[in-house]
């Protein structure tokens, strides 16, 4: 059976607010963007899907982003993507999930965010156009679009692999318009956390790279979309609060001690790296799906020293 994706319903005004039962911030706090595991066939396990988004709960985290790039959407059918996220949902119910809704195109795209909003979503995460380096009117009309669906939108600004920057200067047009309420930031540049909070001080900015987690939550971020809790929730989660606490003395020697396995959230092989992590750490992180190759023997050494150096450590 051929399954499409997901059509967006016409209408030319923003959708409904959500419902009052809704979470007032639900992108807030520690979201772990998912690995999803595949079988030896490369099939979605859904079963184990579930068990993991339950898990990371019950250790600490606050919700899960679905479909992102850890999540490898790219390569999902339609139908993976849809079931996804409804098993994510099922699991740990829609105000803890929040979607990645990335798509070439803007109906598609909101498409998606009209699937999540029915599987029971509090929020989306939309990136910008990255089919061509769109400029900025391409960027603000993008992103009109998907909030017609009528959920709140947070950005997500990966300069590195979109080639499309939301600059501080766009991101506060973006907010000013309503059509998002948060970002998360992949830049790497912590400096824009003080320019964002000059221009769009109600914009909340959520830590996008592992590797800035202290920088980010000192300059005041609201949330962590995050890699590595995969692997190792418990330990993330007492760094990511210690962090925004600004318990420094709790937080600048664990970070250290994650520092050499968080640092991978921003190479190439960062899905590569964490599922491998969460095999060493007792948990099911199994194989990618192609174009993705498995590490390389030099990579693999250098996770799995810096996972085992961890667990060592007492930070499984």
């Amino acid at each position: 059976m051929t399954v499409s994706a997901p059509t967006p319903t016409p209408t030319t005004a923003p959708g409904p607010a959500p419902a009052p039962t809704t979470p007032p911030h639900p992108w807030r706090g520690l979201l772990v963007a998912t690995a999803l595991p595949l079988g030896a066939d490369l099939s979605v396990d859904y079963d184990r899907y579930a068990e993991h988004c339950v898990w990371l709960v019950e250790n600490g985290c606050d919700g899960v982003v679905p479909n992102g790039s850890l999540g490898e959407y790219q390569v999902l059918s339609p139908e993976e993507r849809a079931r996804v996220v409804e098993t994510a949902v099922r699991a740990i119910g829609g105000e803890r999930v929040m979607p990645g809704v990335a798509a070439y195109g803007s109906a598609e795209a909101r498409g998606w965010a009209e699937q999540a909003g029915e599987a029971g979503c509090a929020a989306v995460m939309l990136l910008p156009p990255n089919a061509y380096r769109a400029d900025d009117r391409s960027v603000l009309a993008h992103y009109a679009e998907v909030a017609r669906a009528g959920l709140p939108v947070v950005a997500y600004n990966n300069p590195i692999d979109t080639k499309v920057d939301l600059v501080p200067e766009l991101l506060a047009r973006l907010h000013g318009e309503g059509w998002i309420r948060a970002v998360k930031e992949f830049s790497g540049d912590v400096r824009r956390a003080y320019r964002i909070a000059e221009l769009a001080p109600e914009l909340d900015l959520l830590i996008g790279a592992d590797d800035v987690l202290l920088e980010l939550a000192v300059a005041g971020a609201k949330g962590w979309v995050a890699g590595y809790p995969n692997a190792l929730p418990r330990a993330c989660a007492d760094l990511y609060r210690a962090a925004v606490a600004g318990d420094l003395g709790t937080a600048a020697p664990l970070y250290r001690q994650l520092h050499p396995l968080l640092r991978w959230d921003s190479r190439v092989e960062f899905v590569q790296a964490i599922k491998r992590s969460m095999d060493l750490a007792g948990r099911y992180g199994g194989p990618v799906r192609p174009p993705r190759m498995p590490l390389l023997p030099e990579q693999e050494a250098a996770v799995r020293a810096a996972t085992e150096k961890a667990l060592a450590a007492g930070l499984a």
